[in-house]
């Protein structure tokens, strides 16, 4: 069997070009014949050359570096009829497809050594179709005005602050945050009025936060709709406490929370939409999801990965109590 070891190495502070000796020994030791490639700064280098591996016929490729080196991997296997199996070594900021695996995400090596489980899942992968182009994702489609601020925070700013960047940024931008006139199609329904933002989620971890999508599942063919109702900042501030309290945000009816395989989506009065798929750009509306279920087969913690985040029990680390206690004294001074 042989493996390719796609990584950036500029991730992680350079922590992939330093630990490369031993992750590719681990994946020697666990059978496969292991050789690496370097991205480069040029235009879907990770994604060309996992294209290229897999006709190769690789029976590995392994992604090593940020959620969008491993985006491009994806890109470049998932519309291929031959599918090697996939595995991450997570080096990014906030590593959103290494938590719903389960994935140590602070040790570059023990990542590696997930292979030694032989343990795999078949994973869901989203496909977004518009006039232009095909492009798969595999955590998050969205679009509105809050997405915007994924393009505006500084890569620097990310690197070093992880998801407190898009606190700081997303506090920024709140005040300006408008709804949108938005026609959306799912199985069960449409939607058809205002909205700030909505959410198309693979995975329950999304910008770092885990309790977004409380009852997700991998494999089951199904998206999580959260289509967004108001724009009031104060309402988005308790939308985002409930989130963070245990996802209780699904209860509220500022939101609509739907579970379904396709979704078209468009702005109802012909404006400009923007497409964000994992993070990135990901062209305009309309746009098509389709969920293609159990696409790719992934490396994983299986035995870790739970069936669904139990709501009346979510661990909340000392950052999101902060900003818990940030939110609740903005909405006591804006309410009296």
């Amino acid at each position: 069997m042989r493996a390719r070891v796609i990584y950036n190495p500029t991730s992680g502070k350079e922590l992939l070009r330093r630990n490369l000796v031993d992750i590719l020994q681990i994946y020697e030791n666990a059978g496969y014949e292991t050789s690496a490639f370097a991205t480069t700064p040029e235009p879907n280098s990770a994604r060309n050359e996992a294209k290229r591996a897999a006709e190769a016929g690789f029976d590995l490729i392994v992604a090593a570096g940020g959620d969008g080196t491993i985006n491009e991997v994806v890109n470049g296997i998932a519309g291929l009829e031959r599918r090697p199996k996939m595995a991450i070594i997570p080096a990014g900021t906030t590593n959103d497809y290494a938590r719903a695996l389960h994935i140590p995400r602070n040790d570059l090596v023990a990542a590696a050594e997930i292979i030694e489980k032989k343990q795999t899942v078949l994973m869901d992968i989203g496909r977004a179709k518009n006039k232009k182009q095909d492009t798969y994702f595999i955590n998050i489609g969205a679009a509105g005005y809050l997405t915007e601020l994924t393009y505006d925070v500084p890569s620097q700013l990310k690197s070093v602050f992880g998801y407190l960047a898009y606190f700081a940024k997303g506090a920024e931008m709140l005040p300006r945050v408008k709804e949108i006139p938005m026609h959306i199609e799912y199985d069960d329904g449409v939607f058809d009025g205002q909205a700030s933002m909505f959410f198309v989620a693979l995975t329950n971890s999304v910008g770092g936060f885990e309790q977004i999508v409380p009852d997700s599942k991998l494999d089951d063919g199904k998206f999580t709709l959260i289509i967004i109702k108001t724009a009031n900042m104060i309402e988005i501030l308790h939308l985002i406490r409930l989130m963070l309290s245990g996802g209780k945000h699904i209860e509220s009816p500022y939101i609509l929370y739907k579970k379904t395989s396709k979704i078209l989506a468009r702005s109802a009065d012909g404006s400009k939409l923007m497409i964000n798929l994992d993070g990135e750009y990901g062209g305009d509306a309309p746009v098509e999801f389709t969920n293609l279920r159990q696409h790719i087969e992934m490396i994983a913690n299986v035995e870790e990965i739970p069936n669904a985040v139990d709501t009346k029990d979510v661990y909340v680390d000392d950052v999101e109590e902060q900003f818990i206690r940030e939110i609740d004294e903005l909405t006591d001074e804006d309410t009296k």
